[in-house]
């Protein structure tokens, strides 16, 4: 069965400069209900839009059959 991904970058400022657990299980919970399923989180450096820095954040991965 083929699989399509989706990678979410989440950035603390996404969160009004602190993430929760909460907020990330709103998150899960929004795509698991479009049939997305958790496949990783990893924690990573996200470049932001605007300037060469990189702000803390997370890459959040999911799967979901085609």
């Amino acid at each position: 069965m083929p699989y399509q991904y989706k990678v979410v970058e989440l950035r603390e400022k996404m969160f009004g400069g602190k993430m929760s657990g909460d907020k990330l299980e709103g998150i899960l919970n929004d795509h698991g209900a479009e049939g997305w399923r958790l496949k990783s989180i990893t924690g990573a450096d996200v470049k932001g839009r605007l300037g060469p820095g990189g702000v803390e954040g997370l890459l959040v991965t999911f799967e979901r059959e085609v």
